[in-house]
């Protein structure tokens, strides 16, 4: 028997249906931007109902950047472990030898769906289609280049997205819940926003635009008025989906039958009020690091129930697996913990630990208490949680302390120097395969279009010398249509390409132009920092012969009628045998 609000309840774990679970992650949401935890300039109230109708967690850690929590999440092990060491071409992708959360799920009879950013690898078995979702619908890349009615997939297969991207990956949640109303069901909805570029409809801008806003961050100088708008209305949109979900789970009498968990995947994108915690996304500070947490479960998780302890991203798959009581048998052994007891009890006990934050060479820990930065300074964060006041020399053995267990779990997960995984084409379970600029190499003086690899595209191929290539591992023979996606003016039409591996050739000359404006600037609220887009054009290269194995493909030029060769973005391969 577990004791909650004084009164004798079963453990939910002994429930006999399984209750279904909405796991929704934000990107690049801080802490602060919730008026639950004190930020006056917006109104998300049903984040706010969502906080106050189950447990929520003063002390929730996950990593700096997007990949790495995304990992831990799934995985419920530290990112390192995992394959996972940077959040673009390929060092995004989790280890195949990897149990993920839908696959226990899955396993135990569960109706499984992503809907929204992946960013934990694209080709299959990388794939989230292979990684335990029967549905897809999203986008598997880091960032994408336009939330209105952008090009994204759906189980592999390239399709026009519906209005505002959140807005859609909604409605196909609302749809899976009500499709499976009368199973167990898995929905994972990991929104792209408020992750840049800083796009939002015209109804939650205005809301912002003129607004005089009363939380700032401490140093003002550093904050960027519009983009804080832009990422506050972000939000709210955020809130009204959240709301969506809400209601649907109520219009079906399914919300004492389902856990909701929300979550941010790191700090927050820019400089804004943030309770005056120190660092934002990508620092291992408390700022970069410390996101919401609410769990809520009808009448079974107490009401407004707040929780000190410290806790973290691995913790998310054991609680879930726990509560649905769904055994946990994984290839690896878990890092992270069950905290169901911390859900239920009133006084619950917990084994001390340590919690590690990790990116960019730079590792911080937190204790219970305190916070050993990356460099050596050391915090107590429940009088200090800005990061003030160094107190290492008042507490020798706590610094000694910290200091000997980062030591050491450096040295038990160290990062990956080299990744010689290759992109893989042709799982025998999958007809198409995606291999986009983001992961291809471009030789001479091919550019891309953006430093950030994420949804940009090759330009600048002047050149029969330069080449664009991929290390691959083909991993069925068979014939494959090759489609590739290009942009080429018209006095550059008449160029041929090829592309070749192993024994395997095709060419093919360009003879219709495509020359699209670049978009994305026409919905930014502010300028972005990553790649502008555009209206890219397929064409069939042919059916190429692949044989089983590894090696590099190679596209390239032989002949450059024009100034350029093409634009490059993508190649599709569609196994036809």
């Amino acid at each position: 028997m577990l004791l909650i609000g004084g009164v004798d309840k079963k453990a939910p774990a002994k429930a006999t249906k399984r209750p279904n679970i909405v796991l929704i992650v934000t990107d690049d949401q801080g802490w602060g931007d919730l008026s639950f935890n004190g930020n006056s300039n917006l109104e998300p109230p049903n984040l706010d109902q969502l906080a106050k109708t189950g447990a929520y967690f003063e002390n929730f850690y996950v990593q700096p950047v997007c990949s790495p929590t995304r990992a831990e999440l799934l995985c419920g092990r530290q990112f390192q472990r995992l394959g996972v060491y940077a959040t673009s071409a390929g060092g995004e992708r989790l280890n195949l030898d990897e149990t993920t959360l839908a696959e226990l799920f899955k396993k135990a009879g569960y109706q499984t769906a992503a809907y929204g950013k992946w960013h934990n690898g694209m080709q299959p078995p990388y794939h989230p289609n292979s990684r335990g979702f029967d549905d897809f619908y999203g986008f598997a890349s880091g960032h994408w280049g336009n939330y209105f009615e952008p090009l994204i997939e759906h189980n592999g297969k390239l399709v026009r997205g519906n209005g505002f991207l959140p807005d859609d990956l909604t409605d196909k949640g609302l749809d899976f819940i009500t499709r499976n109303k009368d199973k167990p069901f898995l929905l994972y909805l990991p929104y792209n926003t408020p992750h840049s570029p800083m796009q939002v409809p015209d109804k939650y801008w205005n809301k912002f635009e003129a607004r005089e806003l009363t939380k700032k961050h401490k140093d003002t100088t550093l904050e960027d008025i519009t983009f804080t708008k832009a990422a506050l209305a972000m939000v709210e949109n955020v809130d009204h989906n959240v709301g969506r979900i809400l209601n649907k789970l109520r219009e079906l009498e399914l919300e004492e039958n389902t856990i909701v968990v929300y979550l941010s995947d790191n700090g927050p994108n820019g400089w804004r009020w943030n309770d005056g915690m120190r660092g934002r996304k990508g620092s291992t500070d408390e700022g970069g690091v410390r996101s919401p947490l609410f769990i809520s479960w009808k009448n079974t998780i107490p009401a407004f129930k707040k929780i000190s302890q410290v806790v973290s991203t691995i913790d998310i798959l054991p609680t879930l697996a726990a509560l649905a009581d769904i055994e946990v048998k994984t290839q690896k052994p878990l890092d992270g913990i069950n905290i169901e007891s911390l859900i239920f009890e009133d006084n619950p006990s917990m084994e001390s630990r340590f919690i590690y934050n990790h990116w960019n060479g730079k590792t911080s820990v937190r204790s219970a208490e305190f916070r050993l930065d990356h460099e050596n300074r050391l915090y107590h964060i429940p009088s200090d949680r800005g990061q003030t006041k160094d107190v290492a020399k008042n507490y020798p053995e706590v610094y000694t302390s910290l200091l000997s267990a980062r030591k050491n779990w450096l040295q038990d997960i160290p990062e990956p120097s080299t990744d010689s995984r290759p992109f893989t084409i042709g799982h025998p379970e999958f007809k198409t395969t995606q291999l986009p600029a983001r992961d291809g190499l471009a030789d001479g003086a091919i550019d891309r279009s953006n430093k950030y690899p994420n949804c940009s595209f090759f330009t600048n191929w002047k050149s029969i010398e330069d080449t664009i290539t991929w290390d691959i591992e083909v991993l069925s023979d068979g014939d494959y249509e090759v489609i590739m996606y290009y942009s080429c003016a018209e006095k550059n039409v008449g160029s041929t390409l090829f592309l070749e591996f192993g024994t395997g050739k095709l060419s093919k000359t360009i003879t219709a132009f495509h020359d699209p404006p670049l978009q994305g600037m026409e919905n930014d609220r502010i300028p972005r920092i990553e790649s502008y887009i555009k209206d890219f054009k397929p064409v069939s290269m042919g059916v190429i012969k692949l044989k089983k194995g590894k090696g590099q493909l190679k596209l390239g030029a032989t002949e450059i009628t024009g100034e350029e060769v093409i634009d490059f973005r993508l190649l599709l391969f569609n196994k036809l045998n």
